[in-house]
């Protein structure tokens, strides 16, 4: 089991990361992206203009944390995509999440509900 993985329940490495981060391993969760999708994303998450002063800083750190591979597209396009670590991190968060809200069998049917509505 790798360091990313929580073994007693907590979220792991996600609980260093800021919402903000964890916020950009969800949306690579869906397929690898360029820099300017992903700030489009967050630009709908957020309601807000999203500055490349805070974008590509977020990168890089999560690149250095080996949760996002960087490749580059074309000269001046770099892609990002969530590395296994990331992939890990993002569900260890989830369980976390998921296993402090599910306190009654409502709330877990709830979230069942939730998941399958969106595999749909």
């Amino acid at each position: 089991m790798s360091e990313a993985q929580a073994i007693d329940g907590t979220p792991g490495i996600a609980r260093e990361l800021t919402a903000f981060q964890q916020n950009i391993l969800v949306i690579l969760s869906e397929e690898p992206r360029y820099g300017l999708a992903i700030k489009r994303e967050l630009e709908t998450y957020y309601d807000s203009e999203v500055n490349h002063g805070r974008l590509y800083p977020n990168l890089d750190d999560l690149v250095e944390l080996d949760l996002v591979e960087k490749s580059e597209l074309d000269k001046r396009t770099n892609q990002y995509a969530l590395t296994e670590e990331g992939e890990e991190a993002v569900l260890d968060q989830l369980a976390w999440v998921f296993g402090k809200f599910a306190a009654d069998d409502e709330r877990a049917d709830a979230l069942h509900d939730l998941v399958d509505a969106e595999q749909q």
